[in-house]
């Protein structure tokens, strides 16, 4: 999966939810440097290209803050990395694709059949076994592969798939293109599924949380502006767009929040412990997790709590 950074703290929650993700440096190494009014770097935006390297970037501490997978972040504070989550990215926003031919009617109807994951800490994956549940089939009825969610509607196109779980817009991707439908949204079947987080280093809190608190206002500030109407959506998709950021087509990005308009929603990006613990529970009975993590080991709500009402300016 394509993972780009936003452009500064004013537009970053604009941007976390397009199911691509972005990681924030306050360091010195390359990227895209955020200057602010006063002519001093606020930060510095980087692209990753995989999961692997955006995780091991922050096990490091090379990355200070990042929109991650929920379960990845549950593991690396398991693990002892010091990372809190901050805030919500999107809410919704994953489908499950099979070919336009396919008879299949639910997840339950793809016995035998080959389905693509991003990620086993993708909440993908647990969105998928979540359904595998409740139609009746386990992992042994169907093949289950890793794969980057670009890659899955040419997969799918070419056969080598029978569907794929994802976030968008690699299933509006396909489903454009006709030769894709949605089996399954997580906006029918999961309103409140959450994928990607807002994560910090504890480091980068303890050391500045002026800077962290500035982040989280404009990210839960940014979720409510797209909620604003459909315009705020589509001049962020257009942004979002731009090379320098998702290098995405904006008219996809655009189809995304149209088709429908709550495909992908941003309005309340607040931790909610009662989401986050399903998730954690999900993971650890899918076997995702090792151990079933506590949520004050891996959760910072003080920066929500401390919210204040932020403007958002952007620049067309």
């Amino acid at each position: 999966m394509a993972m780009r950074a936003t452009e500064d703290a004013q537009n970053a929650g604009s941007h976390a939810g397009m199911a691509m993700d972005s990681a924030m440096d306050m360091s010195s190494i390359d990227g895209k440097p955020i200057i602010g009014p006063g002519g001093e770097k606020l930060a510095v935006f980087n692209k990753f290209n995989g999961w692997p390297e955006l995780k091991e970037a922050m096990m490091s501490g090379r990355i200070k803050a990042a929109y991650l997978l929920a379960p990845m972040v549950m593991d690396l504070a398991d693990g002892g990395v010091p990372v809190k989550i901050v805030a919500l990215g999107h809410r919704s926003g994953a489908v499950i694709m099979t070919g336009v031919k396919s008879t299949a009617k639910n997840v339950g109807e793809l016995r035998g059949k080959t389905i693509a994951i991003p990620s086993r800490f993708a909440v993908d994956n647990i969105f998928l076994h979540r359904l595998m549940k409740k139609h009746g089939i386990t992992d042994a009825d169907v093949k289950i592969v890793e794969m980057a969610p670009p890659e899955m509607p040419a997969a799918l196109f070419a056969g080598a798939v029978d569907a794929y779980a994802t976030g968008e817009p690699f299933g509006a991707l396909a489903q454009r293109k006709g030769y894709a439908k949605i089996l399954h949204m997580t906006r029918d079947e999961w309103p409140s599924y959450i994928c990607c987080v807002l994560t910090v280093r504890q480091d980068l809190i303890d050391s500045d949380r002026a800077s962290v608190q500035r982040l989280v206002n404009f990210v839960l500030a940014a979720g409510q502006w797209l909620e604003g109407g459909q315009d705020n959506r589509h001049l962020a998709a257009d942004l979002a767009a731009r090379r320098e950021f998702f290098g995405q087509d904006s008219a996809l990005l655009r189809f995304v929040m149209d088709n429908p308009k709550d495909r992908v929603t941003y309005g309340n990006l607040r931790l909610v412990r009662t989401e986050l613990d399903e998730i954690m529970n999900l993971a650890y009975d899918g076997k995702v997790l090792k151990n079933r993590v506590p949520y004050e080991k891996y959760v910072d709500e003080s920066f929500m709590k401390a919210y204040t009402e932020t403007a958002i300016k952007l620049k067309k």
